[in-house]
């Protein structure tokens, strides 16, 4: 089966949307999919928002988006879009890092108002 990279943006270590990908994890993991786990905010602070590509810590996490066949990525809206942590990495990631990948982009809002985050913030970076 496929190997999968699910990625949290969110912050918080109890966030609603880390919760959502564990969920989202287990079901694939049922399907027989194998699923790494990326929680951006175990990351190092300092080279993620540093812009260190050579930090074994950003090699790792961009080595993990190569070895995918698919990607899940959660986050939280904030100010209509993305999370920040969540650009920091994606900023440090290789232009072409999602090519020929299937991507599930997933956010979760406080309001019905954050349902176009998708749409309008996250799906043209990852695009």
């Amino acid at each position: 089966m496929a190997a999968i990279l699910s990625v949290s943006g969110s912050p918080s270590a109890t966030s609603r949307t880390a919760r959502l990908l564990r969920h989202l994890d287990d079901r694939l993991r049922l399907q027989g999919h194998q699923v790494t786990s990326l929680e951006v905010r175990t990351l190092p602070p300092v080279p993620l928002l540093g812009a260190d590509f050579r930090h074994p810590a950003i090699v790792e996490a961009s080595a993990l988006f190569e070895r995918a066949d698919g990607v899940v990525i959660g986050t939280p809206v904030y100010k209509a879009a993305y999370s920040g942590l969540l650009k920091s990495l994606l900023d440090l990631l290789p232009q072409y890092a999602l090519t020929g990948k299937t991507v599930l982009p997933l956010a979760t809002g406080g309001s019905t108002a954050h349902v176009l985050a998708i749409d309008y913030a996250l799906r043209p970076v990852l695009s």
